[in-house]
């Protein structure tokens, strides 16, 4: 029995991503080691800045939620003061009409 990790066809690779697929990931590997260094000096102060934008964008996030948590939650304690309210008045009329 065989055991192969990698069946690698160009044939196949070149019919799935075709002959520009086949190129650009050629071109990607040769400029690389040459780009490298150039993108990863550019790439990580966009990096840092994305990363800050995404927290920035959590904290103001976490704060309206927590906003819109409080006054949901007002809301419902009115809710259930008014249902109180309503149900004590209710037991008083028929209290005061049968007694």
């Amino acid at each position: 029995m065989s055991f192969e990790i990698f069946d690698f066809d160009i044939g196949d690779f070149v019919e799935d991503f075709g002959l520009p697929g086949l190129v650009i990931g050629a071109g990607a590997v040769i400029l690389a080691p040459i780009l490298g260094p150039g993108l990863a000096k550019v790439g990580k102060p966009l990096a840092k800045s994305a990363v800050k934008g995404t927290i920035l964008v959590y904290e103001k996030t976490k704060g309206v939620l927590a906003e819109a948590k409080e006054a949901f939650e007002d809301i419902v304690a009115e809710s259930k003061a008014e249902l109180a309210e309503s149900s004590a008045r209710e037991v008083l009329t028929v209290e005061a009409e049968t007694g």
